[in-house]
């Protein structure tokens, strides 16, 4: 870029100037308060404002050993002139590198491509940078994040969503690095922090531009980011409304989306700031002095109002704002203005950048910069690759670079890095102005509005440029830069790397390629694959595939039967090989065409990667099936294969060999083949035919060439647009079966005959046009109209299938679109496309001649000699810019001028013709005034004809000089034309303006308005679109019978022919009693077949519809008739009723089963449009057509117009006025009916959602997919494909359904590796099974067994290593995991195993690294302990229950320990296995019982332990004592002794139940406690405890009944305790039916909103959200007006993780609640978001609710409060300081005043604390209060 520099002689300037600036600063003071200044303050204020001044004091300092004396005033003046802006200062060319780039420096870009993960954008210079996804705000990388980690992909808001290419943007430089290619790498941010980061709120006013993103959708608007820290932006929905539907699509604002946005109000110290997107307010936005920018916080992209200082060749200065001052470079000049700059003008600008080091401000002048928020054009129609022969220097930039003029007139760029291969050769002189070079285009600036083009010769000799110029099949050599296990990486060009696989190193496996290849050797590929959008190339070094002469095959479509190629095996299977061409066409080879010898295993024959020679047996394309053999000895003949090629349809290259007299004999590319293009195929207009077979040579390539036919061996080409289209869009029918009535397609004039025209179309079909269906006018000459070769669209009116005769009309009502304006304007824009591509030809000629020819343009001015002037009046000229050329001007153009031989004079070239190489020109004044007119987007105006061709009119507007292009016809069969309706010179006529953006040459296109050629207009729309003769009057009744001939027939409907000229319509429902299904109805009658009918109403003519004969109008109808043999014979009956259609629909019942006919598929609403009678119609939705997959994804093959089809009916669609049918048989979605899907959304870890018929979604669970289960059960399930399932269940909200194949394909034999499992009463205890990790709770791991099936495994069962924290297993076990699991109980919950001991399974933990438990050491220790035992107390079975009660205890306690008294198991069957060694069948196991931690009723249960425990003792005591009193007889001594004993014993008993701290033990003791306090809620919950741990539930329930009814009434907590306790039973223990019948008995008896809250308090803690929040809005309804019931729902949704549900409760508690009561519930709702939600939600609620009540000291308290908590200290403070400065009662600030001042002694620092003592002090001060130490 452009930086200024001091020039020598700075002493110009005298002391008034300086003293002027002086006193413009006085006026205009910087800042502060302004007092008289100093000479040298001045001189310092002066000195900052320089922008251009070069600091060369080293400079300075190495002169002054000159020792000149110089006076002290003459140092003064030169300081003082030093500092100021110099006038003469001399602009220095300077290029803005990378090198000059800083980290936050600012730029202004533009979007040149939004891919997945970035924006590139381009900069001023040439430069790209890139913006990453996580760099755009804060708010989008918020959003991101969430949304990853939800797994909500369908909701992905993606940058393509977001930004367009030519988004004009400011972007801070992020970092400078360099890639792992050793490439420069210019990261960008464009976050408004980054961006914005120089302004504060208090710089923040009205009227400036900013830019910021979208952070947040509120209700009435949208919060913006715009990165000044404390400022909300706020953007209100009706200053969006003008940039949502002309720049978004109509779609609203979303997070992260970048705003050009204007201030228009600040409020509260810049905290809140009004923004305005309209383009108006945008648009007219400009950067003032009171808005006090300076260099410090200039953004990019502001316009500014600046005088022009210094007019220059390498650019401007500008001086704007009170002495700032810009640069503008070259190129940066308005293109249109750049000569008419001076000194003193005024002009705007746009600011570029500002350079950090030197603070320079680098302005553009383009108009397309000059409007905010506009969108830029794409710069150059000029291809990246694209080589120009000859472009002229116009001017050389020292270090810079170079700026060229092309061959079209157009600019490019060149920086000095690429004007030559080194730097030792680069030579300025060579680039003087006006020398030319051959140069290629590189890229394109979007910031220059120019391409940027290169002179290397690396480039100009590069193959190709970017991964879009590499072709399939392509020959390419390059370089090996590495070796790695994969394969090997092969540079092409610098930025361009391929791969060429491990398989694909050589013909044969290589075991060490590195033997065979190293870095840097030169190797030659051919292209395999390549995706040029995620720039990856894989190659292949096979030297079969390289070498190889046979056929490529790229595509489908490329494989044609019997022809030959080369391909390798990618898959060996039992039935065939698969082999794989290029761009992965594949294709099989079955096994018994594998070899003329038959191979029964081919795998051990055939091996991946193998190279095989194949030939094409049979190809689909559509269908992408390729069936091939390698029995390739049979014969082949080369010619055939060569033509077999180049199938009819196929795209191709050529090269122009020769001209011949009819055309040209070209070159198929890159096979060489030849073949013939004919001149009438080389364009769709015949005049651009003759000048393409003119201008074309030897060696030209044409591209997008099609084959048309072949004959004799030869290929005949097509090169017509229209043809090419059509065989794109559509499959080329290639016999008269193909063809249909109606079927509108192009072709070609072959013949003329007197009675019509012949037109052909691709394979050699014929149709004949009559003379009465050529054109909507009377014809009298057929030569007029056509020519042979002319291209035409012709649409099907008849076919005779047994003589294959087509009858057709080229009439323009029945072959045109309807759209007149869009169609002549595509016609006109494809015209102008080939003649700048004749210009494109002409340019590299080696005639001066032509390549002036094709510099010329309409609308250039030319400075011409009169030549000499004829006797007709016509002049010419000549001129420097037409040498040799032929230059003339009709009379008409000399109008009011008078020229002689001799006389210069000024012409505007009005056509230019390039085949007669003449150019007309006109010297009319109104043709050369200045005056232009500004066109509107769309616009209708008068213009006069200038210069008519056969193709295209030259027009002015009328009063300017403004030239158009308009089409002269409207149609390519618009070919004849009245002389009234014929174009003449000086005509005026009216032009239509579409849009200002389809130029040619600087030239707008425009349509051209019909209505003076009314007669166009005459024709009839029912004749004619259903071929009809003028409808006749008649006398015809309802019951007539009649007899005429078929006139027309078309696939649902018959037009016959009847006496007196009247035609009659038949529908295709009326034509037989018994249509069989599949048939085509119309197909049976033939045209000229006499017909008998009866008339069953009649057809109004305009408007279609079918009136009855009551009706005055029925004379004049159409006669509907029928001709089924049923109605013939019997009675009439009337087609049309009186009722409404609606009461017609109907009259058709759900389920009744209807012949219908296809009319056509819908491609926009996705459905079959079927007629059922000539009144009623049908849809039929896509899921229901069929049951088949493949007849959904082609339904036009399947569903022919005309085809009589079964249907039954589903309903009315009301909306659409026609019936709802169903072809599949489905009426309705119920439980165990099949059907097809749509993929929806797949979730890994939980299924796939499908789209149903209906308008339904169902849910696939993972055990739903597949009969099998595998751990990627998804890599088949993509969303979009479609999918047979059937419904398993049927939900009122989703629909369960199955995707197995032996659910939905039940008449096959499936194996079935995982059995469905419908319910608990399946599984067995001791059963293998496989099921899906659904979660991991506290609880344990839940096992999903099938939709319908959970089981449960306890953390004990599911590893066998020692897991401290459980919090292991969430971190190991994914969800989604497949595991096997053993049953263990299926009584009650299903309890599960995942031991490995118990599945045969590895363990879930074995890569855990944790150590193992030692539960197996001691439970083979403890069972030898028992046999021990058993051997010495073999007979006593006191000793066996002792004993198992011994090792039961143990096992409790130890269950106790390990679970902390949260789990209780009964263990008595399984201490009797181990004890007696056999099953006792008296012993039924219990299931096993549960209280959790959350079970605790307001009350503790540590009181259970001990009893536990005393228990053990009192077991182990009787354990040790028994056998002791057995070994002898007992004395009277020892007796007494024992009774004093048992006595002690007693009272020791006695005491302990005396003692109030004796924990309860028994029931009984129980049973004394309530007796002495029996309203103790705690002690009858703990007994109800105490009955769980001997899993005893119902005395459980017994104990809760005899509380309730044992508490006294009056204690009404003590009983509501109680409730809760039984409740929470009920909940763990028993059903939903009696947990509901507990819970109405609870709302009967207590406050109902008190039970409300603990039954969803219960359901919530033991995770069944589902009820829980089914209960919360049962209690939204019930105590609408109870704050405390919207703040637990609102918490139960906030951990839940529904944050956005939040905003929308509130509105509704708002609603419901009283006014007082709504700033205490916002309060709420926001002390709740920033404990549970969204911090930045909470912040934007308190700082609404403040801004309403700003005395609210109770409000600022706990948003203080909260502030501590969660935000950081900036923010805190800056609360602080808002606070303080509040207006409210002392006592209230001294509160606040000691809350900052605890804060900042805590957090912050000495100065900090005396700040806010100074403060305080202050506040003091200033309200006259006494000073409080």
């Amino acid at each position: 870029m452009i930086v200024g520099s001091v020039s020598a002689d700075s002493e110009s300037l005298t002391i008034s100037s300086v003293a002027r600036m002086a006193a413009m600063d006085k006026d205009f003071p910087r800042g502060g308060v302004q007092r008289n200044p100093t000479e040298e303050k001045v001189k310092r204020s002066v000195d900052n404002e320089n922008l251009f001044k070069m600091h060369h004091d080293d400079v300075k300092k190495k002169q002054k050993n000159k020792k000149e004396s110089i006076p002290v005033e003459a140092k003064k003046q030169k300081t003082k002139n030093s500092g100021t802006l110099q006038t003469n200062q001399r602009i220095k060319a300077q290029r803005l590198s990378l090198k000059e780039l800083n980290v936050g420096m600012l730029l202004l870009g533009c979007v040149k491509e939004v891919n997945d993960f970035e924006l590139v954008i381009g900069l001023p210079q040439g430069l790209t940078g890139y913006v990453s996804l996580t760099n755009i705000c804060d708010a989008y990388t918020k959003s991101l994040r969430e949304q990853i980690d939800e797994e909500l992909s369908e909701d992905l808001v993606v940058l393509s969503d977001l930004y367009s290419p030519g988004m004009v943007i400011r972007c801070a430089v992020y970092e400078l690095g360099k890639t792992n290619s050793n490439h420069h790498s210019l990261k960008l941010s464009i976050n408004p922090k980054d961006v914005n980061k120089a302004l504060s709120p208090e710089a923040l006013q009205a009227g400036m531009l900013l830019s910021g993103c979208v952070s947040s959708v509120e209700e009435h608007g949208y919060l913006v980011d715009i990165g000044v820290k404390a400022t909300k932006a706020f953007l209100s929905h009706m200053k969006t409304q003008e940039f949502i539907k002309s720049r978004n699509r109509g779609m609203p604002l979303r997070v992260g989306q970048y705003l050009t946005a204007l201030v228009e109000s600040v409020k509260n110290d810049g905290r809140i700031a009004q923004l305005s997107i309209c383009r108006t307010d945008v648009a007219a936005a400009t950067a003032t002095e009171d808005q006090k920018w300076s260099l410090s916080n200039l953004l990019p992209g502001l316009i500014i109002r600046a005088e022009i200082q210094k007019v220059d060749s390498c650019g401007l200065i500008l001086q704007f704002n009170s002495g700032l001052s810009g640069t503008v470079d070259v190129l940066h000049l308005d293109p249109r203005r750049a000569r008419t700059y001076r000194p003193g003008q005024q002009v705007k600008a746009c600011v570029l950048y500002v350079q950090p080091e030197t603070k320079a401000v680098h302005l553009t002048l383009r108009p397309a910069f000059l409007h905010p928020g506009a969108m830029l054009q794409e710069p150059s129609p000029h291809g990246i690759g694209k080589i120009f022969e000859q472009c002229t220097v116009r001017s050389y930039y020292k270090g810079a670079g170079v700026i060229f003029q092309l061959d079209d007139g157009t600019f490019a760029y060149s920086p000095k890095s690429h004007l030559s291969g080194t730097a030792m050769s680069f030579d300025p002189k060579d680039f003087s102005e006006g020398s030319r070079h051959r140069c290629r285009v590189i890229d394109h600036s979007p910031m220059e509005q120019m391409a940027l083009v290169s002179l290397r010769k690396s480039i100009l000799d590069a193959q190709f440029l970017k991964y879009q110029d590499v072709k399939l099949g392509q020959l390419v050599e390059g370089k090996v830069t590495s070796l790695e296990s994969y394969g090997m990486h092969v540079k092409l060009t610098d930025h361009i790397q391929g791969l060429v696989p491990r398989t694909h190193l050589s013909d044969i496996p290589l075991k060490h390629p590195e033997k065979l290849y190293s870095v840097g050797n030169l190797v030659k590929c051919r292209v395999l694959m390549v995706n040029s959008e995620t720039k990856k190339l894989t190659l292949t070094l096979k030297n079969t595939l390289v070498g190889s002469k046979l056929s490529v095959i790229t595509q489908y479509k490329e494989a044609v039967p019997k022809q030959l190629a080369h391909g390798y095996i990618v898959s060996v299977k039992p039935y065939g090989c698969i082999v794989c061409f290029y761009g992965d066409v594949r294709g099989l080879v079955p096994q018994h065409k594998l070899s003329t010898q038959p191979i029964p295993f081919p795998e051990k024959v055939f091996y991946v990667g193998q190279v095989v020679k194949v030939i094409v047996l049979k190809c689909d394309p559509t269908q992408k099936k390729l069936l091939l053999s390698m029995k390739t000895t049979q014969k082949v003949g080369t010619d055939a294969d060569e033509s077999s090629m180049y199938q009819t349809g196929k795209i191709v290259d050529v090269e122009v060999l020769a001209k011949v007299e009819n055309g040209l004999k070209v070159s198929i590319l890159p096979q060489r083949a030849p073949a013939f293009l004919p001149t009438v195929h080389l364009s769709d207009y015949v005049s651009n035919c003759q000048l393409l077979a003119e201008r074309l040579q030897k060696g030209d390539i044409l591209s997008n060439v099609m084959c048309l036919s072949q004959a004799h061996g030869q290929i005949i080409l097509c090169r017509k647009a229209a043809v090419i289209a059509f065989a794109k869009q559509a499959q080329l029918p290639k016999d008269v079966l193909e063809l249909q009535v109606g079927m509108q397609m192009p072709g070609f004039v072959k013949n003329i005959m007197t009675y019509g025209v012949f037109v052909e179309f691709p394979h050699g079909l014929y149709g004949l046009a009559p003379k009465a269906a050529m054109s909507d006018k009377f014809v009298t000459n057929i030569e007029d109209h056509f020519v042979v070769g002319q291209t035409v669209v012709a649409k099907v009116t008849n076919l005779d299938e047994e003589k294959k005769r087509v009858l057709l009309t080229l009439k323009v009502s029945e072959c045109g679109s309807g759209e007149e304006d869009d169609e002549s304007l595509a016609l006109l824009s494809q015209y102008c496309g080939e003649l700048e591509f004749v210009r494109t030809l002409m340019s590299s000629r080696d005639s001066p001649v032509a390549v002036s020819l094709s510099r010329l343009a309409t609308g250039q001015r030319l400075q011409l000699v009169v030549s000499r002037v004829e006797g007709d009046g016509t002049i010419y000229f000549t001129g420097t810019q037409v040498t040799k050329l032929t230059v003339t001007a009709s009379r008409y153009h000399q109008e009011g001028v008078s020229l002689s031989p001799g006389q210069q004079c000024t012409a505007v070239v009005v056509f230019v013709d390039l085949l007669s190489s003449i150019v007309h020109v006109s010297v009319r004044q109104e043709l050369l005034n200045a005056d232009v007119k500004k066109l509107k987007g769309i616009s209708q105006h008068p213009a006069v004809v200038q210069f008519v061709t056969q193709d295209v009119a030259v027009v002015s507007l009328a009063g300017t000089s403004k030239l158009l292009l308009v089409p002269v016809t409207f149609h390519l069969n618009d070919t004849f034309h009245f002389d009234s309706e014929k174009l003449f010179v000086g005509q005026t006529i009216s032009v239509l303006l579409h849009t200002a953006g389809v130029e040619h040459h600087g030239i707008p296109l425009a349509a051209r308005g019909r209505k003076k050629h009314r007669s166009v207009k005459r024709e009839r729309q029912m004749s004619e679109e259903e071929d009809l003769t003028p409808v006749v009057q008649h006398a015809l009744y309802v019951g007539n019978v009649v007899s005429g001939t078929v006139k027309s027939v078309q696939p649902n409907c018959l037009l016959i022919k009847l006496e007196g000229g009247v035609t009659g319509f038949v529908h295709v429902s009326e034509i037989d009693d018994h249509v069989p299904v599949g048939s085509f109805p119309t197909t049976k009658l033939k045209v000229g077949n006499v017909e008998t009918a009866k008339v069953i109403g009649g057809r109004e003519v305009k408007s279609h519809r079918f009136l009855p004969i009551t009706h005055p109008n029925f004379s004049m109808t159409i006669p509907v008739l029928t001709l089924r043999p049923s109605k013939l014979s019997g009675d009439c009956e009337l087609m049309f009723q009186s009722e409404d259609l609606a009461d017609q629909l109907k009259s058709y019942k759900p389920g009744q089963v209807l012949t219908c006919y296809v009319s056509k598929y819908n491609h926009t609403r996705k459905c079959l449009v079927v007629e059922v009678t000539p009144v009623i119609s049908g849809s039929v939705e896509l899921l229901l057509m069929s049951q088949k997959i493949k007849h959904l994804k082609f339904p036009k093959k399947h569903f022919q117009t005309g085809r009589a089809l079964t249907a039954k009916v589903i309903g009315p669609d009301t909306m659409n006025n026609c019936l709802s049918l169903s072809l599949t048989g489905l009426c309705s979605l119920d439980e165990g009916s099949i059907t097809l899907g749509i993929i929806k959304k797949v979730t890994p870890h939980l299924g796939v959602t499908i789209q149903l018929p209906f308008g339904k979604n169902g849910q696939v669970g993972l055990c739903d997919i597949a009969d099998s289960y595998k751990e990627s059960q998804f890599e088949e399930l993509t969303p979009g494909h479609i999918v047979r399932c059937r419904v398993i269940s049927n939900d009122e909200h989703e629909l369960a359904v199955s995707l197995r194949n032996s659910r939905v394909y039940p008449e096959n034999e499936s194996s079935i590796s995982d059995p469905e499992i419908t319910s608990a009463k399946d599984l067995q205890k001791g059963q293998l099974l496989r099921g899906y990790v659904k979660a991991v709770r506290e609880s344990g791991v839940l096992v999903s067994l099938s939709s319908s099936v959970l089981g449960r495994v306890l953390f004990d069962y599911v590893s066998d290593h020692f897991v401290k924290d459980h919090g292991i297993f969430m971190r190991n076990i994914p969800k989604g995991k497949l595991v096997t699991v053993k049953v263990l109980s299926v009584k009650g919950e299903v309890e599960l195993s995942l031991l490995p001991q118990d599945t045969g399974a590895p363990d879930v933990l074995s890569k855990s690294g944790l150590p193992l438990k030692q539960s197996k050491m001691l439970s083979n220790a403890e069972g030898t302990v028992s046999k021990t035992f058993k051997r010495k107390r073999r007979g006593s079975e006191s000793e066996q229950i002792s004993s198992k009660k011994l090792k039961t205890s143990r096992k409790q306690k130890n269950l106790e320990e390990a679970e902390c008294g949260v789990e209780v198991y009964f263990h008595e069957e399984d201490s009797d296995t181990e004890v007696q060694q056999q099953p006792n069948p008296r012993k039924t196991q219990v299931p096993r019982l549960e209280v959790p931690l959350s079970f605790a009723w307001d009350v503790s249960l540590n009181t259970i332990s001990p009893v536990t425990r005393k228990r053990e003792d009192i077991s182990s005591d009787s354990e040790e004592d028994e056998p002791e009193d057995s070994k002898a007889k007992v004395t009277k001594k020892e007796k007494e002794l024992g009774k004093w004993q048992m006595e002690k014993e007693l009272t020791k008993v006695e005491q302990q139940l005396m003692d109030p701290s004796r924990h309860p033990q028994s029931a009984e003791d129980f049973d004394r406690l309530v007796l002495s306090s029996p309203n103790s809620s705690i002690l009858w919950t703990q007994y109800m405890a105490f009955h769980l741990h001997a899993t005893e539930i119902e005395k459980a329930r017994t104990v809760a009944e005899r509380a309730l009814k044992t508490i006294s009434f009056r204690e009404e907590q003590e009983k509501l305790n109680v409730w809760v306790a039984l409740l929470n039973l009920e909940n763990l223990y028993g059903t939903e039916e009696s947990l509901m019948k507990v819970f109405e008995r609870a709302v009967q008896y207590n406050e109902p909103l008190k039970v409300f809250q603990q039954l969803a308090s219960i359901y919530t803690k033991s995770e069944k959200y589902k009820q829980a929040d089914s209960l919360y809005n049962t209690m939204l309804k019930r105590f609408r007006q109870e704050s405390t019931v919207w703040l637990n729902y609102a918490t139960f949704l906030l951990k839940q993780g529904k944050t956005d549900c939040t905003s929308a409760l509130l509105q509704r508690a708002l609603k419901c609640l009283p006014q007082k009561e709504h700033v205490d519930i916002i309060a709420k709702f926001a002390q709740l978001e920033f404990r549970l939600g969204d911090t930045e939600r909470a912040k934007a609620m308190f700082e609404s609710m403040l801004n309403n009540y700003p005395k609210r000291t109770d409000l600022w308290s706990v948003y203080i409060d909260l502030m501590v908590k969660h935000g950081n200290q900036d923010e805190i403070r800056h609360l602080f300081e808002r606070v303080i400065h509040l207006k409210l009662a002392p006592k209230k600030m001294k509160f606040f005043f000691k809350r900052y001042l605890e804060y900042e002694k805590k957090h912050g620092s000495e100065e900090r604390v005396q700040d806010v003592k100074e403060k305080a002090l202050k506040y003091v001060e200033s309200t006259s209060l006494p000073v409080d130490s």
